[in-house]
């Protein structure tokens, strides 16, 4: 049956009204925004010092970031997948609660444990290793936030492989790494891309956490998000609206390299088993 049948004889009318509502919510801002941007002001706006320093940091930052989530993230993935009972659910709740903490309180909790007097930091301080009010803080602020949205999505899509084919694997022989690397990772491939982009885009977009942890000072902790609030405050709006719309673009490049991506990557997995017939 088409996709185009299913919906014509199995979706009824009314969806339209509460989904139409929806997308004005979601839609309805966006459109605003762009429509009282100060497009002919956008390039000097945007090639202001202040501006570039500030897309400078923000990009180093989510780099490194998301490099971090992919290398601390990937291992606590495959772990949580093979684990069950007690252990898994104490672990996915650490992981989770970051997602539905208010900004401030992550802000606070990472100062509390990384700042000056803070559980670890202090012992860090001993050592005259100082991490507040620096563009590591920035970092540990975007990891903090965007690890959870990189695991999640790896685990969506490990749990989609099928266990049968890392059986095979085990019975031809294949130790543990062989089946994670060569069979278990590839199959996942495409949550794993997905996960990764997400956790960027997630890093890119940080404020609240940065604030109250990091600080806003400029060429080391004032990341775009944070040059918005600095704009707004000197009111000056246009500058504000430019990098709001620096930062939507941004937003845009992520998801359709995503989507290429993962039609990119689910096309390779489908094609495989017709070229190893081959």
């Amino acid at each position: 049956m088409s996709e185009k049948l299913l919906f014509r004889i199995a979706t009824p009318h009314w969806l339209w009204i509460p989904a139409g509502l929806a997308l004005i919510l979601l839609a309805g801002p966006l459109v605003a925004l762009t429509a009282v941007a100060p497009w002919s002001q956008l390039g000097t706006v945007l090639s202001d010092p202040k501006v570039q320093t500030s897309l400078g940091l923000s990009l180093s930052t989510a780099a490194v970031s998301t490099l971090l989530c992919v290398v601390l993230g990937l291992p606590l993935a495959v772990l949580l997948h093979r684990l069950s009972g007690l252990a898994k659910s104490l672990i996915y709740g650490f992981l989770v609660i970051p997602l539905v903490l208010s900004p401030v309180v992550s802000g606070l909790a990472l100062l509390y444990f990384w700042g000056r007097r803070g559980l670890f930091g202090e012992l860090l301080n001993q050592l005259g290793i100082q991490v507040g009010f620096s563009p590591v803080a920035v970092v540990l602020v975007q990891v903090f936030v965007a690890l959870p949205f990189f695991v999640i999505a790896t685990l969506g899509s490990l749990k989609s492989v099928d266990s049968d084919l890392e059986l095979a694997g085990a019975n031809a022989g294949a130790n543990a790494r062989q089946i994670l690397t060569h069979i278990t990772l590839p199959l996942a491939g495409a949550g794993i891309l997905g996960g990764t982009l997400l956790a960027f885009a997630r890093a890119l977009g940080e404020y609240g956490a940065t604030i109250t942890f990091a600080g806003s000072v400029e060429g080391r902790t004032r990341t775009l998000p944070l040059q918005i609030e600095l704009a707004l405050n000197s009111n000056n709006p246009e500058q504000a609206l430019g990098i709001a719309l620096m930062l939507i673009a941004m937003y845009l490049v992520v998801v359709i390299v995503s989507g290429w991506a993962l039609r990119f990557v689910m096309t390779s997995r489908s094609g495989a088993p017709a070229s190893s017939r081959g």
